[in-house]
């Protein structure tokens, strides 16, 4: 790659991101209702830091645990995951990383949190949607299982991305 510092600069940071994702698939903080895991944050994280190309570490993750690799959440891997309750989520990280990353092209705070936001709830859109597909759920079902629930520690996520976003900039 001699000569060409921001190809580097690209390969270098997809790979880390794909990396603080697998990691924050496995950590799992004690949080009311529900553990918190930092998977969403890393994926904002890297809207945040990559920009326009925050998607490239999203989908090469989903990519690489779909191909088999166990990088989802407890060592879980292939079509299967994508194909179970939790795919929704995991393949709505990829628009997530690229929406949060557009908005972090621009320097105001307002756009910078409203694509926070809204790549948070693209997430839990995709997630609502194939689980309620997945799991044959009504809607106030998989709303509450599969959203509601998880909103506090969510909130938390999203500080903090937008915090961490504005202390290394």
């Amino acid at each position: 790659m001699f000569g060409h510092e921001g190809r580097s600069l690209l390969i270098s940071s997809t790979a880390a991101f794909i990396a603080l994702i697998t990691a924050g698939a496995w950590i799992s903080i004690p949080f009311f209702p529900v553990p918190l895991t930092l998977q969403t944050l890393f994926v904002l994280l890297s809207g945040v830091v990559m920009k326009r190309t925050a998607f490239l570490p999203a989908a090469l993750y989903v990519a690489l645990g779909a191909l088999g690799l166990p990088i989802f959440h407890n060592g879980l891997s292939g079509i299967g995951v994508l194909l179970g309750p939790t795919g929704g989520y995991l393949l709505g990280f990829i628009p997530a990383a690229g929406i949060c990353g557009y908005a972090y092209m621009r320097t105001e705070a307002a756009v910078r949190i409203a694509g926070i936001l809204a790549a948070t709830a693209v997430i839990y859109a995709c997630g609502l949607l194939w689980l309620m597909y997945s799991a044959s759920l009504a809607f106030p079902q998989a709303l509450l299982a599969g959203v509601l629930i998880f909103l506090p520690g969510e909130a938390l996520k999203v500080a903090a991305a937008y915090l961490i976003g504005a202390r290394i900039e």
